[in-house]
Parts: structure tokens; sequence; C-alpha cells
């Protein structure tokens, strides 16, 4: 009954985020903060982690084809398929959900512990507008995260391939450009839009609803990652059955 009571707020929450709109200059303001906070800082450790993981999917694959049947080429097809249709948006949103998630969660939680939050609200502010709408603005723009994480990626994948000695470059982007499926990268574009909304507003719902003292916003923050990892996990899974099956 807990869940469902839980499910039902989070409901409630996304349902009071969309009324009474903040003073739209001051909206703008938030937003910007929010793309800046949430988008723009989290570029560094998406490139640094897509780079090697690229590299590492190549190594992996390479290692693999002992077949001499099997052409060279397709070590640029696994690396290309696995970094676009799973790596950047999924694997790449679970390491954001720490990240980022985390940042909501505790930011919010404080200012629930310290009585920010009462204080919007005795102003006459919608603080869940104030607060969630600006997040969930600023994450429209994760999926250009995402494209940063498809090219350095595959980028990662070419260095290590060639520079490894496994194929030479022509053959890897041969393998890079067969049988390339365009609705891959809109499908990795839907998904990332799906897993953005889930990392602004679920942390959101940990952060906004959290009871207690500066001990439970780190509890409240490491329950916000646990859920939302597994939902992006489950919804990674209805999306896919979906739109590929």
């Amino acid at each position: 009954m807990n869940y469902f009571s839980s499910i039902g707020l989070y409901f409630i929450m996304i349902r009071d985020v969309f009324k009474r709109f903040t003073k739209g200059s001051v909206l703008r303001n938030l937003i910007v903060n929010e793309i800046i906070d949430l988008a723009n800082r989290s570029l560094g450790i998406v490139i640094f982690i897509s780079f090697f993981i690229g590299a590492v999917v190549t190594i992996q694959t390479a290692l693999n084809l002992n077949n001499p049947l099997i052409p060279k080429s397709l070590i640029g097809f696994a690396a290309r398929q696995s970094i676009i249709l799973e790596f950047s948006p999924t694997f790449i949103s679970i390491i954001m959900a720490g990240k980022v998630g985390s940042y909501i969660t505790s930011s919010i939680g404080t200012m629930r512990v310290t009585e920010q939050i009462d204080a919007l609200e005795v102003m006459g502010i919608n603080a869940l507008n104030y607060l969630v709408f600006p997040k969930i603005v600023g994450m429209l723009f994760y999926p250009f995260v995402i494209s940063i994480s498809m090219f350095v990626g595959i980028l990662g994948a070419y260095v290590a391939a060639v520079f490894g000695g496994f194929v030479d470059g022509q053959m890897f982007l041969n393998g890079l450009q067969q049988d390339f499926i365009g609705f891959h990268v809109v499908y990795a574009f839907i998904k990332s839009l799906f897993f953005a909304f889930i990392l602004a507003t679920i942390p959101s719902y940990h952060g906004f609803y959290m009871k207690g003292g500066a001990l439970e916003v780190g509890k409240a923050a490491t329950t916000s990652f646990v859920w939302t990892s597994v939902i992006i996990i489950v919804c990674n899974y209805i999306i896919t059955q979906l739109l590929l099956s």
C-alpha cells in the first residue's frame, strides 16, 4: 500500500508542477541555471566515460573475433550498435542518476530541512513549479549530452581499434556504415527524453517530500539513485519492446 501511495503522490506532484506558474522572468533565470547545472556541468564526466567505454567495447569485440571468416569490419559495426542503442542512452543515464539525481535530491532536500520550501509556500509561490519545472525544462537538453556521448564513444572505439592494431581505419569506417538504420538514432533520442524526465522528477520527488534532518538528506539521495536507476532500466525495456520489436 505504501508503494501505491508513493506512486499516487508522485503523479500528484507532476500535476502540481504545472499549476500556478512562477513569474516568467524569474522562471527563465531558473531554467538557464538548471541547464548549466544539470547538462553543461555533466559534459566532462560523460565525455571521459564515453571515450573509454567505447575503447573497451572495441577491444573486447576484437579479442573475441577469432574466426578468420568473420570480417574485421564487424568491430566497427558492433561498436556503433552497442554505443548508439544501449551504452550512450541507458548506461550514461544510470551514471547521471548518481550525479544529477543525487544533486537534485540533496539540493531540494536541504531546502526542505532548512524550511525554505515552507517560506516559498507562505509567500504564495507554487514551490513545485518554482523548483521542479526548471529542472524538467533544463533536462530537455539531455539528448544533446547523449549525442556528444555517442560521438565520443565511437571516437574512442576508432582510436582503440586503429592504434591498438586490431583493424585499419578504413575497414573500421566501413563497419561503422554497414547496415546503418537511421531509426536507431531516433530510438536512442526518444529513450533519452523519457530518461531525462525521470532524472528530473523522481529525484525531485524524493527531495521535496523527505522528512527529517540533515542525515535524512543523504538517505533520500541514496534512495533516489536506486529508484531512478530501477525505473530507467524498466522503462528501457518497455520502450525497446514498443519501438524495436
